[in-house]
């Protein structure tokens, strides 16, 4: 019998992309309204500056291990002093930042570093302002949670996942249990992380559930240790990798009636 739901946070109850793509759209308007650039070229270009600086930086592995993305960067203070690579992260994106969005502008014919600074910071502070969380999060939480444990299972900083939990404090309370990849040490799809869950509940794989929306870390990981799964498909993405989900939803509103029949 299914007793705990497990859920990821990034675009499965927080509509993370949305937050991101929003925080693009302000901070790239202030280029064009000062270089009259293309609003859409400049965001791809700082876009693909930004993931090719943060491939090259000695932390990379540790983010790609950690489930820590170049957009994080853009906006991540990484205090955090559990990890020597956090310290070296908070050493970096400063720098991260400026670059990324001075290497925007370059790609469009532009040289201006203390532009590119000024607009580094403009994207953290926006970011700040803009969470996003999908229309059906907390009614599915509000009645799930009669019936399940609930667990909140993200990868990231601690630091930045709980700064994203503060600025959408309603959701906190409905989790018996929040793991945060970057405090366990490993991230999904590494299948340590989705023991420790269990080991938090006191159930079996089979007493528990995955939900998530990413193919490669939520629903391989979970996979990996037999447990079911619920890929929260949104976009009508393809699947890939021969990575198969147990069930496939397009909304958190249809998942109350598929646990049922779990």
């Amino acid at each position: 019998m299914l007793k705990a739901v497990i859920f990821d946070l990034d675009d499965t109850l927080l509509w993370d992309k949305k937050s991101v793509a929003e925080s693009f759209k302000a901070t790239c308007q202030v280029a064009v309204d000062k270089y009259g650039v293309d609003i859409h070229h400049f965001e791809e270009a700082v876009r693909e500056a930004a993931r090719q600086l943060y491939s090259n930086y000695e932390t990379y592995e540790f983010t790609k291990m950690i489930g820590i993305n170049p957009f994080e960067g853009l906006w991540g203070n990484f205090g955090d002093k559990i990890n020597v690579n956090f310290r070296k992260m908070k050493e970096i994106v400063p720098q991260y930042r400026t670059d990324a969005w001075t290497a925007g502008l370059k790609a469009l014919g532009i040289d201006d570093p203390a532009f590119g600074a000024e607009l580094g910071e403009l994207f953290a502070k926006k970011r700040r302002t803009l969470p996003f969380i999908y229309e059906d999060t907390f009614t599915l939480l509000e009645e799930l949670k009669k019936d399940y444990q609930l667990l909140l299972l993200t990868n990231g900083s601690p630091e930045l996942q709980n700064e994203k939990l503060d600025m959408t404090p309603e959701l906190v309370p409905y989790f018996d249990h929040i793991i945060i990849s970057g405090a366990f040490g490993r991230g999904k799809p590494d299948p340590a992380i989705f023991e420790h869950c269990l080991y938090l509940t006191e159930l079996t794989k089979d007493q528990a559930v995955m939900v998530g929306d990413n193919l490669h870390t939520d629903i391989i990981g979970s996979n990996r240790i037999g447990m079911k799964n619920v890929w929260i498909n949104r976009d009508d993405k393809d699947i890939v990798d021969d990575i198969y989900p147990t069930h496939t939803i397009k909304e958190l509103s249809e998942l109350p009636k598929l646990l049922q029949k779990i």
